[in-house]
């Protein structure tokens, strides 16, 4: 076996390796190293003065922006008059067989829209989506099913939404859902 070669330590790395060994109980058959002698410091060498880089000072806080609150289901009292016929829904838009893309500019523009004209819940029909055709491995049904509830948790749409739920068999069941606008500013 070939020993190792190695640098020599510099007299700080020795006594803060004694320092450590001193801490340290020694394995069986080992004993600690000796303590290095002290050396005197000579007049003639200054030694090299290290300076330390301080980190560069933290960016000040940005200010927060307001929070959005949280989605809230679509209240009892609501879903029940929903559901018997007693209430009626504002307004409808069907996403019926539109691709994500259309789907997603059609449902935010409807959504604006019906904001603005004081709807308190619309009816968004996503459709349920059926088996595929042709049983492939990447054919995807169902996908606005899917996506609409994904899309009115985004933020763009939380300042418009206040929340949503499934809506009953008479309106579509798993196909649809009910949602809840916020009131425009400065309305009412």
């Amino acid at each position: 076996m070939t020993k190792r070669r190695g640098r020599n330590l510099s007299p700080e790395e020795r006594r803060l390796w004694s320092h450590v060994a001193r801490h340290v109980k020694p394995m069986k058959g080992k004993t600690l190293p000796p303590e290095p002698e002290p050396e005197e410091v000579t007049a003639t060498a200054p030694a090299p003065q290290v300076r330390l880089a301080l980190p560069a000072p933290l960016p000040a806080p940005q200010p927060k922006k307001p929070s959005l609150p949280p989605l809230a289901p679509v209240e009892r009292k609501t879903l029940q008059a929903l559901r018997r016929g007693r209430k009626d829904v504002d307004s409808v838009i069907d996403l019926h067989g539109m691709r994500q893309e259309e789907a997603h500019f059609a449902l935010i523009s409807f959504l604006h829209r019906a904001q603005n004209s004081d709807y308190s819940v619309v009816l968004v029909i996503t459709g349920k989506g059926g088996p595929s055709s042709a049983g492939g491995l990447f054919d995807e049904r169902g996908v606005l099913r899917r996506m609409v509830p994904h899309w009115l948790r985004l933020p763009d749409l939380r300042s418009l939404v206040i929340g949503f739920e499934e809506a009953s068999p008479q309106h579509g069941g798993s196909g649809a859902l009910y949602v809840r606008l916020r009131r425009r500013r400065g309305a009412g």
